[in-house]
């Protein structure tokens, strides 16, 4: 693979030309001053990979001659992290943090101890979102960006965990009041994986009782309390190592 990555909605077959604009290619073309002859790795985000060549470059575009075309397998099994909004200051961050270390979906989650409060301005946070996990996946070179829903309220969350349940996965919520361990879950046989992350303030009581109701295992990630924003990166790299991930 290249050593650059971009983003584009759809990609020709090998030996078409593929043109990369918008912010993409402003980003390509102004920022990292790609020019003629240079290789370029192309993907929609959904998996589908290019290896191509700069055939022509203008200051917000560049044509790419498409050489190979591939799919790459998704991880497995696939992970959503359920994540409560962080301080405003560390938000994107986590964000950056969990795309980069193989998150398949993230949840924002307004929680009951957030010190952060969407209410009123939802879709520009989720876009935010959304922005950071397309830079982190193109930083990491992912054939997949992590979707990011639509805001969710703790009765959405709950309903999520029952469903995740009721389709085989392994739910864990992260909390320092568990009395299991991440390590004692059966993440070999885990078809999928849930994880759950409150806010600096921590999950409340009732939040605990609502989600262990629906399913959700609620277990030590280790033996030091971490930061809301470094949790779920933490929880993925223990995956990693725990299942067939890496």
């Amino acid at each position: 693979m290249a050593a650059t990555v971009f983003y584009l909605d759809e990609i020709p077959e090998p030996g078409a030309v593929a043109v990369l604009d918008g912010p993409e290619g402003r980003h390509a073309a102004t920022v990292r001053r790609i020019r003629v002859g240079e290789a370029i790795s192309l993907s929609d985000g959904r998996g589908l990979l290019a290896e191509t060549e700069v055939v022509a470059a203008q200051k917000n575009q560049l044509e790419l001659l498409v050489r190979d075309r591939r799919r790459a397998e998704p991880a497995s099994p696939a992970v959503t992290v359920i994540q409560a909004l962080p301080k405003s200051e560390r938000s994107e961050l986590a964000v950056e943090l969990m795309t980069e270390a193989g998150a398949d979906v993230i949840v924002p989650w307004q929680a009951a101890r957030c010190v952060s409060n969407w209410e009123a301005k939802a879709d520009k946070g989720v876009a935010k979102w959304r922005a950071a996990a397309k830079g982190a996946a193109r930083q990491s070179r992912r054939a997949y960006i992590p979707e990011v829903t639509a805001l969710h309220r703790t009765p959405d969350v709950v309903d999520t965990v029952r469903t995740a349940k009721a389709q085989g996965a392994v739910v864990a919520a992260l909390h320092e009041s568990g009395t299991g361990t991440f390590t004692g879950l059966p993440w070999p046989s885990a078809l999928a994986v849930t994880l759950i992350v409150g806010p600096e303030g921590g999950l409340d009581d009732a939040e605990l009782t609502a989600l262990a109701a629906a399913g959700a295992e609620v277990v030590r990630l280790g033996p030091t309390v971490l930061r809301t924003s470094t949790a779920a990166t933490v929880a993925l790299g223990a995956l990693g190592a725990l299942t067939a991930r890496w």
